[in-house]
């Protein structure tokens, strides 16, 4: 690419960045480093009373968090701040001069209770109103008036907003990454306002007066800015700069029923719909998912990498992702599918990490230091880690590492303790005893061979001492929780077993 690519994300602070948003930075993201480009975060707050206190921070925490930081921002001043709008007010009304010198925009007039009152006359006859090149010179503004009328109007302070003059009669030939050629007919589109009377651009005219002054190459947002994207053209067209290239995202879908995702879903169903906390509303983070694994799944909400691939490392995917790839059709959440990721993840993670991920839940659970040697966490999460999902499935999973049975799970007694039981287990005591080397495989050995030789089942003999070590039926292999746990241990807890059952 001949021009430099610099994207920018340009959230609104009107609360936390629902995970839709995060997918639409991450697309930003890779596009931008797959070609050596900029990633900017612009803060989109021209709508002051939407405005949320902590959002914007809350947006770049997210991003940080999810591993994609933004090369210039707030903060981060690349040359080209400041990149809050509410501190660009003055740039915007220098543009909406420009534009009404050129005749591409005009001033109106009309009160609230006017429109109201064309919108109601509208209705009632079966029609939509729409300001635009069919009543335009019927209503207040200066295209209707003359210039000293509406100099006059201009003088005495009047409020007044500036509105965009869409041609009439035009084809518009537009051009999406995505979506392809696209036609538009002037004709059924509106005159937008660009700027308001109180002071403030729309997002319309300071989110195209931004890209342009931020020299940005692409335009990848989601598809509920597609119906903008006319204006945008038009709006490019005006002021004779060059467009950027627009790409619209497909929607993130409900996991069932139709519709986009939405907060309300992820309350119903119990799963979580923003990056990181907000109030009472839980995060990825803190549910336990790896950035990673929340970055992998997001990717392919909407992109296909075109093989059956499905794991990928971000720098992997810098390297394959294109926008050809991203589908045009909304891509439906799976819940499930995100803890697939997850549990992908965390079978990825080193022994050494893990092991610090279930000492902090143990610590929570009271288990004293000594119990909670990196040494002993490392074999012991070696061991459960194939059924977990996140880091809190440890401590279900591994308990009865750290503390013996005081309970042992009736069903599992009711199935495997027969009248013989307790006589076998009490032989089983006598042998573990004579075993001096207590390693999983020879105590393996030991054991099956004192089974054939006493000529019982395996069934008599291990689901009982799976039983009495544990408490219930789960576990890795009974041979490496008795290794793990020691002699001492393991006999004391057989001896505890054969005088509570």
């Amino acid at each position: 690419m001949s021009q430099k690519v610099r994207v920018r994300f340009a959230p609104s602070p009107t609360g936390p960045l629902h995970i839709g948003g995060v997918r639409t930075a991450l697309f930003n993201y890779l596009f931008a480093k797959k070609y050596n480009g900029d990633f900017i975060l612009r803060i989109e707050d021209t709508d002051q009373n939407r405005y949320v206190n902590g959002a914007e921070q809350y947006i770049i925490d997210a991003l940080e968090w999810c591993g994609i930081p933004y090369d210039e921002g707030p903060g981060k001043d690349g040359g080209f701040g400041p990149y809050r709008q509410s501190e660009r007010k003055a740039i915007y009304k220098q543009y909406a001069d420009e534009l009404i010198a050129r005749g591409k925009a005009y001033y109106a007039f009309d009160t609230s209770d006017q429109l109201d009152f064309h919108r109601k006359d509208h209705e009632t006859k079966g029609k939509t109103f729409i300001y635009n090149w069919h009543n335009r010179l019927k209503l207040t503004n200066s295209l209707s008036l003359s210039k000293v009328q509406t100099q006059s109007k201009l003088d005495a302070g009047e409020d007044y907003v500036i509105r965009f003059l869409t041609p009439q009669d035009k084809k518009l030939h537009l051009k999406d990454s995505i979506r392809g050629d696209i036609e538009i007919d002037t004709n059924v589109l509106d005159d937008k306002v660009l700027y308001k009377s109180d002071g403030m651009p729309t997002y319309h005219l300071a989110n195209v007066v931004d890209d342009h002054l931020m020299q940005i190459s692409h335009v990848i947002r989601g598809e509920e800015w597609l119906p903008s994207l006319p204006l945008h053209q038009l709006l490019y067209t005006a002021f004779e700069w060059q467009a950027p290239k627009f790409a619209h995202l497909p929607l993130i879908m409900k996991p069932v029923g139709k519709g986009k995702l939405s907060k309300r879903d992820g309350e119903k169903m119990g799963f979580p719909i923003f990056p990181i906390s907000w109030n009472k509303s839980q995060g990825y983070r803190e549910a336990g998912y790896f950035p990673e694994a929340v970055i992998n799944f997001l990717v392919m909400l909407g992109w296909n990498p075109g093989t059956e691939q499905e794991i990928f490392e971000l720098e992997d995917l810098v390297q394959q992702f294109s926008l050809e790839r991203v589908n045009k059709s909304g891509a439906r959440f799976d819940p499930e599918k995100t803890k697939w990721y997850n549990h992908q993840y965390l079978q990825k993670k080193s022994d050494t990490e893990l092991a610090q991920l279930f000492s902090t839940a143990l610590i929570d659970q009271g288990i004293p230091k000594n119990a909670r040697n990196t040494s002993y966490l490392e074999k012991v999460v070696s061991l459960i880690k194939e059924r977990a999902t996140f880091g809190s499935d440890f401590w279900e999973l591994g308990d009865y590492f750290f503390t013996a049975p005081s309970y042992y799970d009736e069903k599992a007694v009711r199935k495997q303790w027969k009248q013989d039981t307790p006589q076998i287990i009490h032989n089983l005591i006598q042998l573990l005893e004579t075993i001096e080397d207590f390693s999983a495989s020879n105590v393996e050995t030991h054991v099956k061979r004192w089974i054939g030789d006493q000529e019982l089942s395996f069934g008599k003999v291990m689901p009982p001492l799976r039983l009495v070590i544990v408490g219930a039926m789960k576990g890795p292999h009974i041979f490496d929780i008795l290794d793990l746990l020691g002699k001492d241990e393991s006999i004391s807890r057989i001896r505890k077993a054969l005088s509570a059952i």
